[in-house]
């Protein structure tokens, strides 16, 4: 091995790349290595010897190889199969300079899993890993886009509407790729909020989980100004029917989209708890309403008690009133927990574009808040407007604090 090398920190999924050709492969390992976060991508810039192959993939156990094959197509070929007599759960991708048919189903009948053909590119890599992760669904081939989870804290708080417009302003920072998921099986609203209507639902998709690939996930969403969209069953009783749960249908979306919106009814039960572990963020949305905000304070006790970290989840205080209920101090002294994003009450702005179904104006006070919240999730620092005035300060003595104290015990 002396011809190896090593890309990317020793962490995770090993995969080795065997490519003499050294055109091919400054072409290939960037791609690899910028679309398959914590792979350690292992260079071998000759064909191993037979001799030696063994003693390779004992050293670095790789469960991935990517395999130049136009350089010597036979001595390529020879080594699929002397791969496959070592480890036969290896999964071998092949590299090729060209579309050439008949090479392609030569190196497939000789036991590779998948191929790749030049110029390579971040669009074709993605369903291949796709397809590999179905293959080995405990492997991880690259963490892929980001899971954010909206979840209201109490019914009627705004959480769909937050997503479905979340979705937008996303789009709207750059990221290439948004799907809006609406995974909530009791009543499921984005189909309302955006006017859309599809045959098929989440349902569908997890019923085909095991065999989907990306054509049939072209069946399953819809499209709507450049954002997929994936909606709840119209029927809410076969979704509660079923005993099966999210997570293989958002890591197979993971590798397709940039970001995932996810809007669903709430943190308790299986299928909110699924969603909460498998979310990087989650989208805690409440008022500033007594009793949104004890019901705010379950909700974080029952996610310590499932050891959902508190570091992912981002307090959203919607339809917020310094008229009504309690000032964001108050709420952030109460729950022990930063608010991480206050979006004003603004009725007739929202009102207006659930009637018309479109996305809220960036120009109203709600819109603007949107802005400076998927600015925030995007790490990009928003920028500097006016402060939301001060609340009068609420006091947490008597039934309030006898409240908070009962939630937390």
């Amino acid at each position: 091995m002396s011809n190896a090398e090593t890309i990317n920190n020793p962490t995770g999924t090993t995969a080795l790349l065997v490519c003499p050709n050294q055109t091919m492969l400054s072409e290939i390992a960037p791609v690899l290595t910028h679309n398959m976060a914590g792979v350690q991508i292992q260079p071998v810039k000759e064909y191993p010897e037979s001799n030696s192959l063994a003693g390779v993939i004992a050293s670095s156990r790789p469960r991935l190889c990517f395999l130049d094959v136009s350089s010597d197509v036979e001595r390529a070929l020879g080594l699929i199969h002397e791969v496959q007599i070592i480890d036969s759960s290896m999964q071998i991708v092949v590299l090729l300079s060209g579309n050439t048919p008949d090479l392609i189903l030569r190196c497939l009948r000789q036991g590779a899993a998948e191929f790749l053909m030049q110029p390579f590119s971040a669009e074709d890599l993605k369903p291949v890993l796709v397809r590999l992760s179905q293959l080995s669904p405990t492997i991880s081939y690259g963490k892929g886009g980001k899971i954010i989870c909206v979840m209201p804290a109490k019914g009627a708080c705004g959480a769909s509407t937050i997503a479905a417009n979340l979705a937008y302003r996303r789009k709207r920072l750059g990221a290439e790729k948004i799907l809006l998921a609406d995974l909530d099986p009791l009543t499921g609203t984005i189909s309302f909020l955006l006017k859309l209507k599809s045959n098929y639902s989440f349902l569908d998709a997890m019923n085909l989980s095991s065999n989907l690939d990306t054509d049939l996930w072209k069946g399953v969403v819809s499209s709507i100004d450049g954002i997929d969209v994936v909606l709840a069953p119209e029927n809410p009783m076969d979704t509660m029917n079923e005993s099966q749960e999210p997570t293989a249908v958002l890591e197979f979306a993971r590798q397709l989209y940039d970001t995932i919106i996810v809007d669903t009814y709430g943190a308790f039960g299986e299928w909110g708890m699924a969603l909460a572990k498998i979310a990087d963020e989650i989208l805690l949305v409440t008022t500033n309403e007594l009793p949104a905000l004890q019901a705010t304070q379950r909700v974080l006790v029952h996610f310590d008690r499932n050891r959902i970290e508190r570091t992912k989840i981002r307090l959203v205080v919607n339809r917020y009133s310094r008229e009504v209920g309690l000032s964001k101090d108050a709420i952030a002294t109460a729950l022990h927990t930063d608010v991480f994003q206050i979006i004003p009450s603004d009725y007739e702005s929202v009102q207006r574009a659930l009637v018309e179904g479109r996305t809220i104006s960036t120009t109203s006070s709600f819109g603007k808040s949107l802005v400076t919240l998927a600015e925030r999730l995007s790490g990009k620092k928003p920028e500097s407007g006016p402060k939301p005035k001060k609340a009068k300060s609420a006091s947490l003595t008597g039934l309030f604090a006898s409240i908070f104290s009962k939630a937390t015990s």
